[in-house]
């Protein structure tokens, strides 16, 4: 399916929105009417004999028309149609384009037969295209790398594991011009990385450090990403259980969220330097797995007693964090990962919780949220909640000693491992709950969402 940009041409069927006033006033209300069309959001109605779609919104805003574009491409996909039109504006253009690239997206690698859609191009409407171009370039880069990071999250355990992960990473550099550097075992024992060496003990994959880097000519800033890239979580000796498994590929969705991103800014030439440092590491139960008692040196020296082996995406963060901190020296560090089931408790399903020191930069994502269509949600820390981190045995705990606030002190726990000089430049996003839906929800399918990659993508352009 081609999306194009274009002044005007005639298509199958146009979709059209409407709210309540506008469908008073529509030239086919009446035969709308009859068809049950009421313009309540997300609702569609065919008029095949006016070669209308009709798309009901509660407003103009850049979320209600995502989210019934979503809704209409699918109708469009499963009919006759081989093309369609939109009529576009400044305002809703990107929203547009999420709707049909993300809305419209599919994951088909492991099916032996699928039904080919007959739709083949989607025509964009505007008075004037050049006027248009930036705009429609830069919001199909950031929707495709969203498909981009949701691939990845798809594919099964089997096929993409750490060193899966790496070549995948080494792709990404070679198409994009950016600079790839793996560790593997050998090199992670030398960085005395124990505790993510720790958790992928017990797999038959090597363990692996992922770092990518992208610099522009004259970089206005350097910043430090970092994903969890669990590629899949047993909960190794604390083992799952069975049904919490299924979906456990999706663990690796931070560090495919940190490719993406990259994916994103080298194809937008942002002026910026980055880092994205990806932990891709497998935690699987055997006779050489990593055990609740044991006690973990960390890279920092820090060591950690291990009360249960299922928290082991913070022991992966916590080595990474360090190794990236002592080697680049970044305005901003960022981490993502699916790390807690207690942050979907707090915030629900749908949104990303951030964590971290600085107020003013908390506020600076939420801004980008908001204009990118993601939903974040700040989780505050405090020293009670720091307290049950407490180990006799060792300098810290790797889970809480209570079981309430667990997103939050899961992030705690991340913020003993950053130096003091970068705390107010941290920020740690849980996306246990963004990342992944089994049920369709504004123009996310089911499978992986991209958690991550439009908010941090529309950040990386404001600074």
């Amino acid at each position: 399916m081609k999306i194009k940009l274009t002044h005007n041409i005639k298509s199958d069927i146009k979709v059209e929105f409407l709210d309540e006033i506008l469908l008073k006033k529509h030239k086919n209300k009446d035969l709308l009417k009859l068809a049950g069309f009421d313009a309540s959001q997300d609702s569609v109605c065919f008029l095949h004999e006016k070669k209308v779609l009709a798309c009901g919104i509660e407003n103009n805003d850049s979320d209600n028309i995502r989210s019934v574009v979503s809704v209409a491409i699918k109708k469009l996909k499963s009919s006759n149609y081989e093309s369609a039109s939109f009529n576009i504006n400044k305002k809703n253009i990107k929203a547009v384009i999420e709707g049909i690239v993300l809305g419209g997206y599919e994951f088909n690698n492991y099916k032996s037969d699928t039904k080919k859609s007959k739709l083949q191009n989607i025509y964009l409407i505007c008075g004037n295209v050049s006027e248009f171009a930036q705009a429609f370039s830069e919001a199909m880069i950031v929707a495709e790398a969203t498909c981009f990071t949701r691939d990845i999250v798809n594919t099964i355990p089997h096929d993409l594991n750490p060193p899966s992960f790496a070549k995948l990473a080494k792709k990404l550099a070679k198409e994009n011009n950016l600079k790839c550097k793996i560790l593997g075992e050998k090199e992670l024992k030398k960085e005395k990385m124990n505790a993510m060496l720790s958790v992928g003990r017990a797999s038959i994959h090597d363990s692996k450090l992922i770092h990518l880097t992208y610099k522009s000519a004259n970089p206005k800033k350097v910043i430090t990403l970092v994903g969890k890239g669990l590629t899949y979580d047993s909960g190794g000796l604390s083992l799952k259980p069975s049904t919490s498994m299924v979906t456990m590929k999706m663990d690796k969705a931070g560090g495919c969220a940190v490719l993406g991103i990259m994916k994103a800014i080298s194809e937008l030439k942002l002026d910026i330097e980055v880092h994205a440092f990806v932990g891709a590491v497998e935690n699987m139960i055997g006779g050489d797995a990593y055990k609740p008692d044991d006690v973990l040196v960390s890279r920092s020296g820090k060591t950690i007693e291990i009360r249960n082996t299922d928290a082991e995406g913070r022991l992966v963060l916590a080595d990474v964090l360090t190794y990236a901190q002592d080697n680049i020296k970044a305005d901003y560090i960022f981490d993502f990962a699916t790390l807690t089931g207690a942050c979907m408790v707090a915030l629900g399903q749908y949104t990303t919780g951030v964590m971290g020191h600085s107020s003013n930069l908390k506020h600076l994502i939420s801004k980008s949220a908001l204009n990118s269509g993601e939903l974040t949600a700040s989780l505050p820390f405090n020293k009670h909640l720091k307290k049950l981190l407490k180990s006799e045995i060792a300098d810290i705990s790797n889970i809480s000693s209570k079981p309430y606030g667990g997103a939050i002190t899961a992030g705690l726990f991340l913020d003993n491992f950053i130096k003091e000089k970068n705390k107010d430049r941290w920020l740690h996003f849980d996306i246990a709950g963004s990342a992944y839906t089994e049920s369709a929800w504004d123009c996310n399918v089911y499978g992986g969402t991209g958690a991550g990659v439009r908010f941090m993508t529309n950040f990386l352009q404001t600074i």
